[in-house]
């Protein structure tokens, strides 16, 4: 019989679709397992069930080494021969689609692939593939086969029942691609479990397995002996059908919810929450989120890659689909199971796909509001999440550029100076006196030390909280924030935290005035080490303070210089502030009068003092010890 051509200029499309949109060539059994299931669904439904028992309407797969076939064989609808040119005869062409649509009325339509485009997919690994089929009532069977976009026959075939059976015939195997592995136990069951796991008709296959040869653990007389055993063939089921994320939730329990996790994403640690949710509206599907109890050992690396586990009606489209979640949630784990998105679509297509947005903005709003009802219901579990992953949400704020202010900033947690432990930023606004007017902070490397910095000793006086920030990106952080509850964030490393009266600033005004000369010498004792100095009125107990000028802070100086990748230094502008109530003061007063060398003893000491206040390094280590041996002897 003579080849006849395909339609819809198949060879291009043929070729475009097994190069680019399917650039992962294991999927090819997914796609044919999930015809089948369509093809056995339209007999269930077409027939109302009657007399059909699901668990008879198996899914075989075989294979057979010696003559490199792998075949798949269904006891669905079935085709005729006019159908099967029809659907097979012209790409992208889906008959699944078509049933669906016209039966959009009926519950339990569950019709997975559109067969055409995915069916072709079997040309990724065969170099020749036959389909047998016999429509249901009918009792002809027709064999459609073709070698690829060169066309394809038609022909009279034998076929007991009615159901469609699939033949590949593998190409051979060359240095890039080992297609033998697809005849291979192992690799079937895995690949099924993989991507078909859930596909609601049994999938089955003759699988090998050792069994104890009967009778061969005993002897003539009755003794133990050790036992023969012999590689028997079994017929098995291969998937679970019936996914965790389908079922009703009062069917489930904990364990049920912490098992699955532990089990599919191979951790060792219980989930600190679990989300469960079915949406119905402009977009439909299931999901299952789970909170890890702990990060994973690359969570802050390059090397971690983010993601929800996408699926189309129980049949897996992607391991990792990163566009489901926002990096500042990318901590969570889960699977998104979506009847309304095609299974013939490419990494490439999805990312554009508008319905798979929508589900990645609800989910975003969905899981926003399970961490703040864990806040607000179980702060223990909370802050153990909060240690694992805080860090996520700052970079996540910081990262854009504060646009994600109002989703984040309630979900953060600091170190409270009269606290003593993590509180929320609404916490510590509702503890604010009276006359506070800003939010104060503190940036160092650990809350013992910033208990200790000299600026912080009259904000503590007055009974003010203070925040003590840790991390590296927590001054960035700030900076995004800007307001909380419309009360400014102020470093308590800045010059004027609002604490003096309006007779205070015009005493110490006074101050810097009268002892004008004596700051130009300190000025130019430090050289450029300095961009100004000053007298200050927010030092109690230490003689001199540093703070900064411009946009480097000097929290931000060490930071960016601690990068691995900084090659020029960053230098903040350094403001050496001078107590001019502290004894040192009076010395340096006295010094200025007659004793230029000792002034400018007392002005690298305390410089260098105020630079290992704020965690900075010495200089000149040399410098400062001479000094301090000048002012000693």
């Amino acid at each position: 019989m003579a080849k006849k051509q395909f339609k819809a200029e198949s060879k291009r499309l043929l070729d475009l679709m097994i190069n680019s949109i399917y650039t992962n060539k294991e999927i090819f059994l997914r796609e044919l397992i999930s015809n089948a299931s369509d093809a056995v669904d339209k007999l269930y439904y077409n027939e109302g069930g009657a007399g059909l028992n699901r668990e008879d309407l198996s899914i075989e797969i075989a294979a057979d080494s010696e003559a490199r076939t792998l075949t798949l064989t269904d006891k669905g609808i079935g085709m005729g021969k006019e159908e099967l040119e029809s659907n097979l005869g012209t790409i992208a062409r889906s008959g699944s689609l078509a049933f669906k649509q016209a039966n959009e009325k009926k519950e339990d339509i569950d019709i997975i692939g559109q067969f055409g485009v995915g069916f072709y997919s079997a040309f990724m690994v065969a170099q020749k593939v036959t389909v047998v089929s016999r429509a249901y009532g009918s009792d002809e069977a027709w064999c459609w086969e073709s070698t690829g976009a060169d066309g394809y026959t038609v022909t009279e075939a034998e076929r007991t029942a009615n159901g469609t059976t699939i033949t590949l015939y593998l190409k051979e195997d060359t240095e890039e691609e080992t297609y033998s592995d697809y005849l291979d136990e192992y690799k079937l069951r895995s690949l099924v479990r993989k991507y078909s796991d859930y596909i609601r008709y049994p999938i089955t296959m003759m699988c090998s397995r050792s069994k104890m040869v009967e009778g061969s653990d005993k002897d003539a007389d009755g003794n133990d002996k050790t036992p023969e055993y012999e590689t028997v063939l079994e017929r098995e089921t291969l998937n679970s059908m019936v996914p965790l994320w389908k079922k009703n939730k009062s069917e489930l329990t904990d364990e049920d919810y912490e098992r699955f996790y532990t089990e599919k994403f191979f951790d060792y640690e219980k989930p600190l929450r679990t989300v469960h949710s079915h949406t119905e509206g402009v977009v439909s599907y299931h999901a299952l989120l789970y909170v890890p109890g702990h990060a994973p050992y690359d969570y802050y690396t390059k090397n971690f890659e983010k993601g929800l586990q996408l699926y189309s009606n129980g049949v897996l489209i992607m391991e990792k689909c990163a566009d489901l979640l926002p990096d500042h949630f990318s901590f969570i784990k889960g699977v998104v199971d979506s009847p309304d998105l095609s299974l013939n679509i490419s990494r490439e297509m999805l990312q554009q796909d508008r319905q798979l947005k929508t589900i990645a903005n609800a989910l975003e709003k969905k899981i926003k509001n399970e961490l703040e009802s864990m806040l607000k219901n179980d702060r223990e579990k909370y802050e153990k999440f909060f240690e694992a992953f805080g860090l996520q949400l700052k970079f996540g704020l910081y990262q854009s550029y504060g646009m994600k202010k109002d989703l984040l900033q309630d979900l953060l947690l600091f170190h409270s100076s009269s606290e003593k432990k993590l509180v929320t930023l609404a916490e510590y606004v509702s503890r604010m006196k009276e006359e506070q007017k800003y939010i104060y902070y503190a940036c160092g490397e650990t809350t013992a030390k910033l208990d200790l910095l000299p600026t912080a000793e009259l904000l503590r006086d007055k009974g003010y909280e203070i925040l003590y920030l840790t991390d590296d990106v927590d001054e960035f952080l700030m900076k995004m924030l800007m307001k909380y509850a419309e009360k400014e964030f102020k470093n308590v490393a800045d010059p004027d935290l609002g604490l003096e009266t309006e007779a205070e600033k015009d005493e110490i005004k006074a101050a810097a005035e009268s002892n004008k000369d004596l700051l130009t010498a300190v000025k130019e004792a430090l050289g450029d080490k300095v961009a100004e100095v000053t007298v200050t009125g927010r030092l109690k107990n230490h003689p001199a303070c540093l703070s900064a000028r411009g946009q480097v802070s000097l929290e931000m100086e060490k930071v960016l210089n601690a990068m691995p990748n900084q090659t020029e230094k960053i230098t903040a502008e350094k403001v050496l502030e001078l107590n001019a109530s502290h004894s040192v003061f009076r010395k340096m007063q006295a010094a200025f009068i007659g004793e230029p060398e000792k002034l400018a003893a007392y002005a690298t000491v305390l410089y260098n003092q105020a630079l290992l206040v704020e965690g900075l390094p010495i200089e000149d280590p040399v410098a400062y010890t001479n000094a301090v041996c000048e002012l000693i002897g």
